[in-house]
């Protein structure tokens, strides 16, 4: 079957990818960026990716007409710029119309539950969005989940943050709130169980797992299945902004997610029971099972996707091709070389480098610079990296964005992400003959760009100094 999926490199998609490949599909994703995709990754399977963005009616064009199946996996809640809900509208009609002119026989939609009277602002985008795929030239089969439980989701990781951080939480009332979780293996199975069932033709389902839970039930249960107490205490006096402020700074979301988790979190999120779990042959896990799940690919290393490596921001519309290259004129560097004896290692610890692994020197103030990024409403430190030592282009490391990891170049390319009055890379490398090379580029943006560079080189020269240092030093982080 040929099937064309579409939000390929978001949490979801990357998921559902190799299901799709290990059941012989063949697979065209759809991608504003190939650079982004990692096609190595798939070498052998029957897939190709093409470059389209369904916010430019122009690149449609790139779409095959032969396909017979689409999964549409796009969403916009996390948007920094305008409303979500009008992009997430226009999306979905010019996905619709360009669907009109292939042999597409089923479109498949993840969507959110949304059974309650009323509805936060991203439920109500996801019905609108919902209605405006609905055609007469293809069958829609919507699947509607509530919170979605897996190593790497948006859901997880919020509730790993505050059990792990907070022994005592002083929370808002919407920790009340009742939903009914689901496992990402228990989704994956039902997007891949529907594929071209006629049944599920025009039919919409709520998939949710065996529990009815509130918030705060989630929290407890996570933290005792982490071996963990906590106490958890509600007030009623939290406004919506303040909770999400909450959110925020306790956790690696960021403020434009956490605002829209905050309203969504109001409503209750309980499914409507249906026959599909029967039909397909589907038992969904408990909740306390889909945690246990979540945690032996974390403990593995085995994480395929997480949500920090979603991108939304404006800084990525155009292509990584541009950032790649490193501008040179009215820049700042601080470079630095060094001849190594066992490249190798070397190589590792550069692609080990952030999240738990830290910076190699001076943790204490990188951790300082994540505090004020975070009081100046950027992302901070607390996004931490997917992987212990695999990386790809699109990758989050803490408040960096990998623009370029080439292993076989021995070349590692980051662009900075936390607020700063200019841009800022932050380039590794090893040459030919073994010459370490560590460069860290900022181009200023007008006077304070210039005040901020040379307010922080007095740290610059022993922050990067001592990095770079131990960078070649430390052994194996695997020994």
């Amino acid at each position: 079957m040929k099937i064309l999926l579409t939000g390929a490199t978001g949490y979801i998609a990357q998921r559902l990818l190799p299901v799709l490949l290990d059941h012989k599909h063949q697979v065209i994703c759809c991608v504003r960026d190939k650079s982004r995709f990692d096609l190595e990754k798939y070498a052998g399977f029957n897939l190709e990716v093409i470059e389209v963005d369904f916010m430019k009616k122009e690149s449609l064009e790139n779409i095959p007409a032969d396909i017979d199946v689409a999964y549409y996996l796009m969403h916009s809640m996390s948007g920094k710029k305008g409303d979500f809900s009008e992009s997430e509208l226009l999306t979905a009609r010019n996905f619709k119309e360009s669907m009109s002119l292939t042999q597409v026989k089923q479109v498949i939609f993840l969507s959110g539950i949304v059974n309650s009277q009323q509805l936060s602002k991203h439920l109500q985008s996801r019905l609108n969005v919902e209605e405006a795929l609905a055609s007469d030239t293809y069958s829609l089969t919507t699947l509607r989940a509530g919170i979605i439980v897996g190593s790497g989701s948006a859901s997880f990781e919020i509730i790993r943050d505050l059990v792990e951080k907070l022994p005592v939480m002083v929370a808002p009332k919407w920790l009340n709130t009742r939903c009914q979780p689901i496992g990402i293996r228990d989704v994956l199975s039902f997007l891949e169980g529907v594929l071209m069932k006629d049944y599920t033709f025009n039919r919409a389902y709520d998939i949710y797992g065996p529990e009815i839970l509130t918030y705060k039930d989630m929290l407890l249960r996570f933290a005792k299945a982490r071996g963990l107490k906590r106490k958890i205490f509600t007030v009623p006096v939290m406004t919506p902004k303040l909770s999400s402020y909450w959110l925020y700074f306790v956790t690696s979301t960021s403020y434009p997610l956490a605002s829209s988790l905050v309203d969504s979190m109001k409503v209750d999120v309980v499914a409507r029971p249906n026959d599909l779990q029967q039909k397909l042959g589907i038992e969904p896990m408990t909740y306390e099972q889909s945690i246990q799940l979540a945690f032996g690919k974390i403990e593995q290393n085995q994480v395929i996707s997480s949500w920090r490596d979603a991108m939304n921001s404006s800084t990525y519309e155009n292509s990584f091709k541009k950032l790649i290259e490193v501008p040179q004129e009215g820049c700042f560097k601080d470079f630095r070389s060094m001849k190594v004896d066992n490249p190798e290692i070397v190589l590792h610890n550069i692609w080990s480098i952030g999240g738990s692994t830290g910076w190699y020197y001076a943790d204490w103030l990188w951790g300082i610079r994540g505090f004020l990024d975070k009081l100046f409403g950027g992302v901070g430190l607390q996004r931490g990296r997917t992987n212990l030592d695999t990386l790809s282009t699109g990758s989050v490391i803490d408040f960096w964005r990998v623009i370029l990891a080439d292993k076989k170049d021995r070349r590692l390319l980051l662009y900075a992400e936390m607020k700063l009055p200019g841009e800022a890379w932050l380039e590794f490398r090893i040459d030919e003959q073994n010459i370490f090379r560590q460069t860290a580029t900022f181009r200023p943006l007008g006077i304070s760009g210039r005040l901020y560079w040379y307010s922080v080189l007095p740290f610059h020269a022993f922050i990067f100094k001592g990095m770079m240092q131990n960078i070649a030093r430390h052994r194996l982080l695997t020994e």
